[in-house]
C-alpha cells in the first residue's frame, strides 16, 4: 500500500473487487495452445490464478505469475493499494532481498517517460523526464519499504479459464533498489491491483483482452483465487457496494463510522480503504484508543478467564473463525441493476 494512508481506517476483509465498464468490447488477437491466433469477443472471458498463503501464520497471500522470454515463474504480493506491478530486477541490482527465485532479467523494451503509463505513476506536473527513452519510478508502502527502477514491457503468460492461452505485453517495474519495510515477505515482487492505468488488470483491459473487474476469494483454511474479468461470479448471487467517486486512487465505499456489539461510538467520518496488501486492519489514533477501552471493558464486564489483549500502539488484528466469505463491490461508474 502507498505512501501516506496511516490516517485513513484501512480493513482487512476476505472480499472481490469488481469493476466493468458499459462500453463495447472490441476482438482481440490471442494465441491458442497450437501457437496460432483467432479473432474472439472477450466479454464474459476470465483469468484465475490460484492463491498461496493464509492471514495466520504466514500473514500474506501470493500468486505465481510467468513472465519472460521463455517464461519464468515469479511469486507476488497481492495489492489493491498500488497500481504498479515489479519484480527485483538484474538491472545490475544495487540493493535487493532474498526472494525465492533468481532475479528477474529485463527486456530491451523501456517505456519510455512520455507514455501515459508512466505518467500514471506520478503526480500531476511533479515529474521531469531527466531521461526520455526511459520511466524511471519509485514507490513507497505505508510500512516503510520501497522500490526504485524503470518501467520495461515483456510477456506476460496467462490462461483463460476456457483453456486459450495469450501472451500479451505488458507493462511492469525492473526494481533494482528495494528497501523492504516492516511487514517484508519473502517474495519476487508486488501484483498491484490498484485502478490506476498501470495496474495489470487496467492494462488487460484497455488490450480488450478482460473487462476491468479484479476479485479474489480467501479461505479461512487458507489459500483461495483470483480473477481478472467478469465470467466467473453469478451476478445475482452477489451484494453491491459502490466506491466512492471522490477517492478514485483507492478503493473505498467512502466514509463509515465505528461500531462497537451493533451500536454507534462516538468515532465517525472514517475514510475506509481496502488493502489486500496489508496483513492487519489499521486505525487512527482516536479510532485506536477507542476501540482499545471497548474491548477491555467488555473483557472486564464478561468477565473473562485468561484473557489477553495484544495490541501495539498503532495496528491490531481480528482473525475471524469464517470458512469462506466473500464481499463484492464495483467501481468505475458502473452501476448494477438486478431486476
Amino acid at each position: 500500500m502507498g505512501k501516506g494512508r496511516m490516517s485513513v481506517l484501512l480493513l482487512l476483509l476476505f472480499f472481490s473487487f469488481c469493476s466493468a465498464s458499459d462500453q463495447k468490447w472490441r476482438k482481440a488477437m490471442i494465441s491458442t495452445d497450437k501457437g496460432s491466433s483467432m479473432m474472439m469477443n472477450r466479454v464474459g472471458s476470465s483469468i484465475l490464478f490460484p492463491i498461496h498463503g493464509n492471514v495466520y501464520p504466514t500473514g500474506y497471500y501470493n500468486v505465481t505469475i510467468s513472465i519472460g522470454q521463455p517464461p519464468k515463474p515469479y511469486f507476488l504480493d497481492l495489492d489493491t493499494g498500488s497500481d504498479l506491478t515489479w519484480l527485483q530486477c538484474d538491472a545490475p541490482c544495487v540493493h535487493c532481498v532474498e526472494a525465492p527465485h533468481p532475479l528477474y532479467r529485463p527486456t530491451n523494451d523501456l517505456v519510455p517517460c512520455k507514455d501515459p503509463l508512466c505518467a500514471a505513476l506520478h503526480p500531476p506536473g511533479d515529474y521531469k523526464c531527466e531521461n526520455p527513452e526511459q520511466c524511471d519510478y519509485e514507490v513507497e508502502y505505508a510500512d516503510g519499504g520501497s522500490s526504485l527502477g524503470v518501467l520495461v514491457r515483456d510477456v506476460f503468460s496467462l490462461n483463460y479459464t476456457n483453456g486459450i492461452r495469450l501472451s500479451p505485453r505488458l507493462a511492469l517495474g525492473c526494481g533494482y533498489d528495494q528497501i523492504p519495510g516492516s511487514s517484508y515477505h519473502p517474495l519476487d515482487g508486488i501484483l498491484g491491483l490498484g485502478r490506476g492505468k498501470a495496474s495489470i488488470v487496467s492494462q488487460l483491459q484497455s488490450q480488450g483482452l478482460v473487462r476491468n473487474v479484479v476479485g479474489h476469494c480467501l479461505s479461512g483454511r487458507g489459500g483461495g483465487f483470483l480473477f481478472f474479468g467478469d465470467g466467473l461470479y453469478d451476478s445475482s448471487r452477489v451484494t453491491w457496494t459502490s466506491m466512492s467517486q471522490e477517492l478514485t486512487k483507492y478503493y473505498s465505499p467512502g466514509i463509515a463510522e465505528l461500531q462497537f456489539g451493533g451500536k454507534a461510538t462516538s468515532v465517525k467520518n472514517l475514510i475506509v480503504v481496502f488493502d489486500s496488501g496489508s496483513s492487519y486492519t489499521y486505525l487512527n489514533s482516536q479510532a485506536y484508543q477507542t476501540l482499545t477501552v471497548l474491548v477491555s471493558s467488555e473483557a472486564i464486564s464478561e468477565h473473562l478467564q485468561n484473557f489477553i489483549l495484544l495490541i501495539s500502539t498503532d495496528i491490531y488484528f481480528l482473525k475471524l473463525d469464517i470458512v469462506t466469505s466473500c464481499l463484492v463491490v464495483f467501481l468505475n461508474n458502473w452501476e448494477y441493476n438486478n431486476n
